[in-house]
């Protein structure tokens, strides 16, 4: 209300299902990391707003947390926020997926929400395309054979990802902490890649790894499970989740780069995190940020004989870019809903309410 007049409101706002995304077809890989190298430059020049995530954490053990991440795209005028949950038991548990998520865009000019978005797939896809960008720079172009311990959403996510960028991927060594989980990985991605031999390592994770390219560790436990000795003279590994390698691993790397070593050293369970927080690694040992590598500040790989070791702990401002991609893909195809959430003044709501 406003010199006794009632505001006029009315507030709509897109609804986006996970549906609506694959309908627009916006799970293109090459777009979604060209999207996700743009603002990572973006957020180096100075062109982000990122405060710090919000994280409730309920069970240390497991790592049960829901996590309030939001960021602000400054030459878009696109501010959001994700709100995403990671219950790391539930396919073992509940036999569900263990992340779930939301992700709300405000425009800039009144602060109004303009959408509401599936996150979950967004999450999948932002994670999985950053191992791919690390994979793009860090890894050898010749790389065909990959590893993975885990084998769950991440690590299949990882998996499309990557071969999408190394279509000559011919083996994929597979190692999880049950048959079941190994053998419904290699049952679902056979049919989608036929060219590929997927070989069962049951639980052997150096065997999974010790003659991979590419390695990566998707696990929802926090134990070294990926051994130095387990990591060939050339290999690009991406370390995905938390305490996933032992000390070695790192200190064995010719290469350190994340996608933000400020915030990754200050969370508390990925492996060079603890490392720096024990005093075992210093800020000098990262040789960079992978936006400094997009830009060309930097160069990735030298020589194939270096082991390049990349870190994305997971950026905001990176889900809501994406995000932002994908509403106005859903709007250009007329998808979507409209849910019209207010058009009466408050004032006079509350008047006519009491």
């Amino acid at each position: 209300m406003r010199g006794g007049v009632f505001l006029k409101n009315d507030l709509n706002i897109k609804l986006i299902s996970m549906e609506d995304i694959m309908a627009a077809g916006c799970c293109d890989i090459q777009e979604v990391i060209r999207v996700i190298e743009e603002v990572l430059v973006d957020y180096k020049n100075g062109g982000v707003m990122l405060p710090d995530k919000i994280s409730q954490i309920f069970n240390s053990e497991t790592q049960d947390r829901i996590n309030c991440m939001p960021s602000t795209l400054m030459k878009d005028g696109v501010c959001g926020v994700k709100w995403v949950s990671v219950f790391p038991e539930n396919p073992h548990k509940f036999s569900s997926q263990n992340v779930s998520g939301v992700i709300i865009l405000s425009e800039l000019e009144q602060g109004f929400p303009f959408a509401v978005m599936d996150g979950t797939l967004i999450t999948a896809l932002r994670t999985a395309c950053m191992g791919a960008i690390g994979a793009k720079y860090l890894a050898r172009k010749d790389s065909h054979t990959y590893g993975t311990i885990g084998s769950g959403e991440q690590a299949k996510a990882h998996f499309i990802a990557i071969k999408q960028m190394f279509p000559q991927i011919d083996t994929c060594y597979v190692a999880s902490r049950s048959e079941h989980g190994e053998n419904q990985f290699i049952d679902t991605m056979k049919k989608k890649y036929p060219d590929v031999d997927f070989v069962a390592c049951n639980s052997d994770y150096d065997k999974a790894t010790k003659n991979a390219d590419i390695i990566v560790t998707a696990v929802s436990c926090q134990e070294p499970l990926l051994k130095a000795s387990a990591v060939r003279k050339g290999a690009y590994y991406c370390h995905v989740g938390g305490w996933e390698d032992e000390y070695a691993v790192p200190q064995k790397a010719s290469k350190i780069v994340c996608d933000d070593w400020h915030s990754l050293k200050h969370r508390g369970s990925p492996t060079i995190a603890r490392m720096y927080k024990e005093g075992l690694l210093e800020d000098s040992d990262i040789y960079a940020n992978v936006a400094d590598i997009i830009d060309g500040t930097k160069p990735g790989r030298e020589n194939d004989d270096e082991i390049c070791y990349f870190n994305s702990i997971g950026l905001s401002f990176v889900d809501v870019s994406v995000a932002y991609s994908f509403y106005k893909k859903v709007l250009n195809n007329n998808l979507g809903k409209d849910w019209n959430i207010q058009k009466t003044d408050v004032t006079e709501a509350l008047l006519k309410s009491i």
